[in-house]
């Protein structure tokens, strides 16, 4: 059987506020899934949409991340925030992987 899934990772660092932090993963989603393929995209509709979120210590972490999807040629999408409430333009809040095999 084969899994599909999304990866969410978030910065746990910056202090978000629960609010702020669900923004922030809904944007990572959403970012990642329109990168995605559109055949995995829609067996991982099919099948439930299984998604995981993880929790990064640092700016670092997520770049480690983007660059390991990138080197195996998996969609990945990186938010930065707009700057008009808890952060500053630019900070990098979190990242979303995929839906792609497990």
């Amino acid at each position: 059987m084969i899994v599909i899934k999304q990866v969410i990772v978030v910065r746990k660092d910056l202090g978000m506020s629960v609010g702020k932090t669900a923004a922030q993963a809904s944007h990572a989603s959403l970012g990642a899934y329109k990168k995605s393929d559109a055949k995995i995209r829609s067996e991982w509709e099919r099948i439930g949409c299984k998604k995981v979120v993880l929790k990064a210590r640092s700016v670092e972490e997520i770049e480690d991340i983007e660059l390991k999807c990138q080197k195996n040629g998996i969609p990945c999408f990186v938010v930065r925030d707009a700057g008009l409430t808890e952060l500053s333009p630019g900070t990098v809040t979190a990242i979303g992987i995929g839906p792609e095999k497990d």
